[in-house]
Order: structure tokens, then sequence, then C-alpha cells
């Protein structure tokens, strides 16, 4: 029954091909097929998931940015090397999933994004797949055990606390008079004047400093490292143009920021970041240190290219407004489930 549940599930899980106007001028469309090694998994066991995506050479991959298949937790993710066939190029992510909820479970579709040469972006979506979580069993074979009954405190133990109660209620008397009736000093209730905030690009810079300073590639902590670059660059994006980086994904930043008028090589140099640093969280990936400390150069570079300049009213360069019905999507939207990450990705 297994083995036939296993291979009906094969038998559809290659996704429906989406067209597009150009679809033509590629000769081969993008298509995404996704299986799993197994439909029938007990509490804690791992189910493992293929993805492969085939699409025209010349075309750009963009995998979801962070993954939420509840009920199921992703413990592992591998994204393959590319493969070139002809004219078409191939893909592959394997997942490693696992739930603990009995029942008959689904693991959600997953959509990832193809952008061809010509700017168009096709998403193509996996099948939703079915897997049954049995029980591992429990050993019944035992007596029916008596309720116990409650426990008792000592009263040994009463005798010591009523004393420590005592002592705690007279210090909270205490406390509350002297904030009740003790005279104020005259001058508690002046506040002094914060000074003001500090320009966004100084903050980014001293950290981005600081994170070159650190040890963390040393100890081969790269995935921390990345981690902490995202984080610098999207705080300074959120402060310099009012977007909300820190919820977004690369894509939408990218959006964003070309609304607030920035020009096209410089949205594409922070979607360059980004993407290297989503790369390191998300796919495993695993630069060397020299790969690893271009990624603070090109980030210091990108700071000091969006510098204000003396008469820039900065208050204004971040406003963004509802996009209108033809198709633009709201800069703040987040893609494909759960929390990003501090969030981040294509």
């Amino acid at each position: 029954m297994r083995e036939r549940l296993c291979r009906i599930v094969r038998a559809f899980s290659i996704a429906g091909v989406l067209f597009w106007p150009h679809a033509g001028a590629w000769g081969q469309l993008p298509e995404i097929r996704a299986d799993v090694d197994t439909t029938v998994v007990t509490v804690g066991d791992r189910v493992t998931m293929a993805i492969r995506v085939d699409y025209p050479e010349g075309s750009r991959l963009i995998w979801p940015d962070s993954l939420d298949l509840s009920p199921f937790e992703v413990l592992d993710a591998r994204l393959g090397p590319p493969s070139l066939q002809g004219d078409l190029a191939s893909s592959s992510l394997v997942l490693t999933l696992a739930a603990f909820e009995l029942g008959d479970l689904q693991v959600p579709p997953i959509e990832v994004g193809v952008e061809v040469p010509g700017g168009e972006t096709v998403f193509l979506e996996t099948n939703p797949f079915g897997i049954r979580l049995e029980s591992v069993g429990l050993d019944e074979s035992g007596d029916i055990r008596d309720i116990k009954g409650p426990l008792r405190i000592p009263r040994a133990l009463v005798v010591y606390l009523l004393p420590l109660l005592g002592l705690f209620l007279a210090g909270l008397l205490f406390w509350w008079l002297s904030r009740r009736f003790w005279r104020k000093d005259p001058r508690e209730g002046e506040t002094k004047p914060e000074p003001p905030p500090r320009p966004p690009h100084e903050v980014a810079l001293e950290a981005l400093a600081r994170l070159e300073a650190s040890p963390l590639l040393e100890r081969g902590e790269v995935k921390e490292y990345h981690i902490r670059a995202s984080e610098i660059i999207r705080t300074y994006l959120e402060a310099r143009f009012h977007l909300p980086a820190l919820e977004m994904t690369t894509r939408f930043i990218k959006l964003g920021l070309e609304r607030v008028g920035l020009g096209g090589e410089v949205v594409e140099g922070f979607g360059d970041f980004l993407n290297r640093c989503d790369m390191v969280k998300f796919a495993k990936f695993r630069p060397d240190p020299s790969v690893a400390h271009s990624v603070l150069l090109l980030g210091r570079e990108l700071v000091e290219r969006t510098v204000p300049v003396a008469s820039e009213p900065t208050s204004e360069i971040g406003t963004t407004e509802s996009p209108d019905d033809e198709g633009q999507v709201p800069v703040s939207a987040v893609e494909l489930g759960g929390e990003p990450g501090p969030g981040g990705g294509s």
C-alpha cells in the first residue's frame, strides 16, 4: 500500500507549466518538478523532498528567501549546482523535513520564480504532497495503575514560608510608603533634550567596520557573518529610505528603491549584495574568506554612494505611495510564508 501511494504521488508531482506571451521566443518554457521519498512516516522521521527546475539558458532562477512548510519543519536545505544541456539549464533543491503531529498532513506548495533575459518573471509552483504521520505505538500490556493523591506540603516548610512571606509584604509596604510620602527631588521631573540622531550612513559604516574586524570568519562562522552584514544594510535602507527592509524580501526591496528614485546601477548593487548574503543564509553556500570580505567592500561602497547631499530632504526621499492596480506590488509585501529572518531573500 505504501509503495502504491508513492507511485501515485510521483505520477502527479510534475507541476503544470505556466505560459507567458513570449514563450515562443525562448523555445523551452520553465518547468518545475518535485518529489518526496515517502508518504507514510512515524513521528520524528525525516522526509526528503527534491525540487528540480528546468529553465531557458540565460534566465535567472529566484528561489524563495524563506520556507514556511507548516506543519513540517525544514531541517536542512541543499542547493545543487546548476547544469546545462543544450539551451536548457537545470537547478535542484533538496529539503529535509520532519513533523511531530499525527494524522494526514500536507506539504504546502513552494513557489519559485524564473526571470527571463527580457525582464519578465514567471512563477512556478510545486504540487502539495500528502504525508501520513503515524504513531510509533505504545506498550499497553501493563496493568492500569491507581491515581495518586495530591502531594501535601510538609508542615515544617509552611512554618518557614510564613515568616518569609511576612518579610516580603513588609518590604513591599515600606517601598510603597517611601515612594508615596518621601520628598522628591524638584529636578526629578525635568528631562534633558535628547541629542539628534546620527546619520544612518555613519552608523552603517561603523557597523561594517566592526564586523570586518570581528573574528567570525577566522572561527568559520560564515553564516553568522553574512547574517550580520545583511542586517546592517537592511537597517541602513530602513533608516535612509524609510522602507521596512528588515521585513521585506530582496525583490521587494529593489522595487522600493526604484520607487524612491535610486538609479538602476545602485538598485542592482543592493540586490546583488542581499542575494549573496541570502545564498549563505538559506542555501548553505560557503564562500572563500576573500569572497566573504568582498561582500563588506560592496556594502561599504553602496552606503557611500547613497550618502545624502546637504540639500537633499531626507525626510521625503523614502516616502512611498500605494501602487496602482496595474500589476505593481506593495513594497511592504513579504514573499512565501513566515518571518524571514531577519528577513530577506531574492
